[in-house]
């Protein structure tokens, strides 16, 4: 373990030793040696020590990581809480109390206006425990990000990311296949004059990414498996 004040993460900040110690966790303190390590395994890009594109992608995963674990906003440094907003393909913006009540990160989005019956993944009966539950059995590796362009620089950033993992778990009574899963989309994020995060849009295609998850064979077996597990989070 590092020293306080010093990152025990090569890729996100604010994880020092005495961060780790203080801050309220959701489930326990994050450790992101799998997925970094999925991450150095298959990037395209190897980004200069202090460009831009450094930056941001240590902004993203830090600001992803806050949000996906932390428990309490007034331990978050990368956005302003008060603030803050998040919104999906123009068409949705969250507070970040709102994302608390939805339930996660992947339950934002994955949100669908398509009707419950056709929902593969419905965002609607996820928990955070649930979701979170089914994505680490779909990618035990992990979910690895990377921005693969940056368009412009803060204050209002505006760059290109690439999410991807391989599919060695099942989903929704599919088998795994172990293929290489990827999600492209853009996103823009507005920071303020502490530079800290009071706004950021994504703009993707959520069937991007569960469609690779709904290429494996079925069979009775798998699906009675999932109907077994009351609260499996592949029920749609």
């Amino acid at each position: 373990m590092a020293k306080s004040g010093v990152s025990v993460d090569k890729y996100r900040s604010f994880l020092s030793e005495e961060e780790l110690n203080s801050t309220k966790w959701n489930a326990g303190p994050p450790n992101y040696d799998v997925v970094n390590n999925l991450f150095e395994q298959g990037r395209t890009k190897i980004w200069p020590a202090g460009s831009v594109e450094e930056y941001v992608q240590n902004l993203i995963k830090t600001w992803e990581m806050e949000l996906v674990h932390k428990a309490d906003p007034n331990d978050y440094k990368t956005l302003d809480p008060k603030k803050f907003t998040l919104g999906l393909n123009g068409k949705k913006y969250y507070t970040l109390e709102e994302i608390g009540m939805i339930g996660g990160s992947y339950n934002v989005f994955l949100q669908t206006s398509l009707p419950p019956p056709l929902r593969f993944f419905d965002p609607d009966k996820e928990t955070y425990d649930s979701s979170q539950t089914a994505f680490k059995r779909v990618f035990p590796r992990g979910f690895a990000i990377e921005i693969v362009q940056v368009y412009s620089g803060p204050p209002l950033i505006s760059y290109k990311f690439r999410h991807w993992g391989y599919m060695e778990g099942p989903f929704q009574g599919h088998a795994p296949t172990g293929e290489l899963v990827e999600l492209f989309g853009i996103s823009i994020v507005e920071l303020d004059e502490n530079k800290k995060v009071v706004k950021i849009e994504f703009f993707y295609d959520r069937g991007e990414l569960l469609a690779g998850l709904l290429k494996g064979e079925t069979s009775d077996e798998s699906a009675g498996v999932v109907t077994a597990a009351s609260a499996c989070p592949f029920m749609a």
